[in-house]
């Protein structure tokens, strides 16, 4: 029988690329754990997240390219993932690994339904996941992710409320209902700088952040206070929504903060009979995609299961786990995740065992 080697491993391994990062898994320091027992061969395949979309794929072609190597009788794949940041931590928040914030250039694109549902997507696919709502005068979070209760308090920090295994923090849990929050500039920034350092997050992955509409207090004090990973823009297919992404795109550019892609939310309606209608127009999320060099992370339908789940407190993915709607978020999820996991290409290294 021939003697198998580390080295004839990891050079089959080099030729299973992610098609995210455009490297091969050897070179992103994605191998751990190898070991060779006889003609056993097994390995850890450790990625950059566990809502990788090309999970699956990549643990089919490490086990097929091993299995080719003369006199390898068996291979054990274990996938794992470890989040990496993007980004150094800022201050207060060592334990935050990636800060994504969903903003839009104006209101009414559902934006905070596509922050909810990316939030419950991430922490599906393994992620530990917590969802700030910056959007302080319209604080509707709660509302669509079920929130019940009140925020607790240990050792002069807030404890977040749990919904749908993500951490919530808003200003609505503090006001009493029908309240309105009237709040000038420097109020606004400083209750946002509250959750970001007063609240208990503990260890994340990711905190979305659902931004209010605009380019104002909100957008420059995240950008200032903490390092943000990356921006998802949400927009609809009409160019009157176009008109005002671009300007958030603009703003998130001047303050340096990488704009991660376009989510092109109510993209399309599929009729009971069908037919695909494109009530808001077609190919929007696309254009701007294409003038700004950034990727179209998703296309969402306009679909009454969407509406109804946030009105219910229960996010499409958590009310209809198998219906389309529900994959088209876990799809924007994969998108996202990988788009951050491109800012860290820096490779472990290779931990072996003799």
């Amino acid at each position: 029988m021939p003697h198998l080697s580390e080295d004839a491993v990891l050079d089959a391994l080099r030729k299973v690329k992610d098609p995210d990062l455009h490297m091969d898994v050897v070179s992103l320091g994605f191998i751990r754990n190898l070991a060779i027992q006889g003609d056993r061969v097994s390995f850890t395949v450790e990625l950059t997240t566990p809502a990788c979309p090309a999970k699956g794929l990549l643990e089919r072609q490490a086990r097929d390219e091993v299995m080719k190597i003369a006199g390898v009788g068996d291979v054990q794949v274990r996938m794992t993932a470890r989040v990496r940041a993007a980004v150094p931590p800022g201050g207060e928040t060592p334990q935050v690994k990636n800060t994504i914030a969903v903003s839009s250039g104006k209101g009414g694109v559902g934006k905070s339904t596509v922050a909810a549902n990316l939030a419950v997507a991430l922490c599906e696919a393994g992620a530990t996941v917590g969802l700030l709502d910056a959007d302080i005068y319209g604080p509707n979070i709660p509302q669509m992710m079920g929130a019940r209760g009140q925020p607790g308090m240990f050792q002069n920090r807030i404890i977040p409320v749990a919904s749908h295994g993500v951490r919530l923090i808003s200003l609505a849990f503090f006001l009493k209902e029908g309240e309105a929050a009237v709040l000038r500039g420097p109020m606004l920034s400083s209750t946002i700088k509250q959750f970001l350092f007063d609240v208990d997050w503990g260890e994340l992955d990711y905190l979305v952040i659902d931004l209010p509409p605009g380019t104002g207090d909100a957008q420059l004090t995240l950008s200032q206070v903490i390092p943000l990973t990356g921006a998802v823009m949400v927009t609809t297919p009409q160019e009157v929504s176009l008109l005002d992404v671009r300007k958030g795109i603009a703003m998130f550019r001047h303050l340096n903060v990488p704009v991660l892609g376009v989510v092109e939310n109510m993209s399309y309606y599929v009729c009971p009979h069908g037919e695909r209608v494109n009530i808001f127009g077609e190919g929007g999320g696309q254009r701007i995609a294409g003038e700004f060099g950034i990727p179209l992370l998703g296309q969402i339908p306009l679909d009454p299961e969407i509406r109804q789940g946030g009105d219910e407190g229960f996010p499409v993915l958590v009310r209809s786990p198998e219906s389309p709607q529900a994959q088209a978020f876990r799809t924007l999820g994969g998108a996202v995740a990988a788009r951050i996991s491109t800012l860290v290409l820096s490779a472990l290294p290779l931990i072996r065992i003799s």
